[in-house]
């Protein structure tokens, strides 16, 4: 199976058993073997991550992080899982899932901004915000996934996003100093950031961001909002699934391009692209990781050869693939 330009997926890693064994040392009880990736994903496929910890604060997320750093493990940080394919073999190293939510509102400032910690779930934080009588983020409403996620590929929707609203963004960096990062380091553009492109040595971890928003009526915000949730019923499926998989290439969509190409219903085991909307795929139940590659891969040829449009994966691969991508 070619490779898709776009896939970031994880090189095989073998941790030694000294190594293992300096991180059990190192983490203790917090950390957790074999844990299945599976229940931290929206679309519910992921095997097992070799060892696992999870984090409740941004001082947790980071003194976690350097102490991987120090005995020599690059960890992968999983936030909401609604972005990312993840193996049937599942993830070597360490995995971290962050569940640092904290969310402070600075509604007495003028412009008035927040600042949330990088676990925050990005749709209830613009429901909040709304609920405060501070907009910008209505498009986020109906948005799976966490705030560091976001800030990493530049989440968007309705015609927002969240380089839109950046202020700052708190990130450890690769000699375990914090420092702010402002708007134009992060270097964003249309699903990606600077953090994004850095792929050497210890990559940089997203603590906190902080967020310009603007005063407005609340039942104005949140009439915004139901509108935005309930054009999402309309034209995206319900359950577990990936969405977008695939990134919009220039003056173009890429469901329609699957659409057009007769894409739509095409099954490939229990995975499935969505009759409502080509670029969503579906697990009917027990679909493997292997089965929406696989149909990732029909979907990138297809178009390819019907339209000479070269897909881009928007959703992030990573694991033990064995050579399939």
């Amino acid at each position: 199976m070619a490779t898709l330009r776009g896939s970031h997926a994880n090189p095989r890693y073998f941790m030694e058993h000294s190594e293992r064994s300096v991180l059990r040392a190192a983490f203790g009880p917090l950390l957790k073997e074999h844990e299945p990736l599976a229940k931290y994903t929206s679309a519910r496929i992921g095997g097992p991550a070799e060892f696992f910890a999870s984090v409740e604060s941004a001082n947790e997320l980071a003194e976690l992080v350097r102490a991987a750093w120090r005995i020599g493990v690059k960890p992968f940080i999983l936030g909401g899982g609604s972005n990312l394919l993840v193996s049937d073999a599942g993830m070597r190293g360490l995995v971290i899932l962050n569940r640092a939510r904290a969310v402070e509102f600075h509604d007495q400032d003028e412009p008035p901004w927040a600042r949330a910690e990088s676990g925050a779930n990005l749709g209830l934080l613009a429901r909040q915000c709304g609920a405060r009588g501070l907009g910008g983020l209505e498009w986020a409403a109906t948005v799976p996934g966490t705030l560091g996620g976001a800030a990493y590929g530049n989440a968007g929707a309705h015609g927002g996003d969240l380089a839109g609203h950046l202020r700052l963004a708190e990130i450890l960096q690769h000699d375990g100093t914090v420092r702010q990062w402002p708007m134009e380091e992060l270097l964003y553009g249309y699903r990606t950031s600077a953090l994004k492109k850095l792929s050497n040595g210890h990559k940089p971890v997203v603590l906190a961001i902080e967020l310009n928003l603007k005063r407005d009526d609340p039942a104005l915000l949140q009439a915004r909002m139901d509108e935005f949730v309930a054009q999402r019923k309309r034209t995206q499926p319900p359950g577990a699934s990936f969405g977008s998989m695939f990134k919009n290439p220039p003056s173009d969509y890429a469901g329609r391009l699957m659409e057009a190409a007769g894409l739509k219903g095409a099954r490939i085991g229990q995975a499935e692209i969505s009759a409502q909307h080509a670029n969503f795929f579906l697990n009917l139940g027990e679909a493997r990781a292997a089965d929406v590659f696989a149909l990732i891969h029909l979907a990138h040829e297809t178009v390819k050869a019907r339209f000479s449009v070269d897909l881009q994966l928007e959703v992030e691969v990573v694991g033990e693939w064995g050579g399939q991508c």
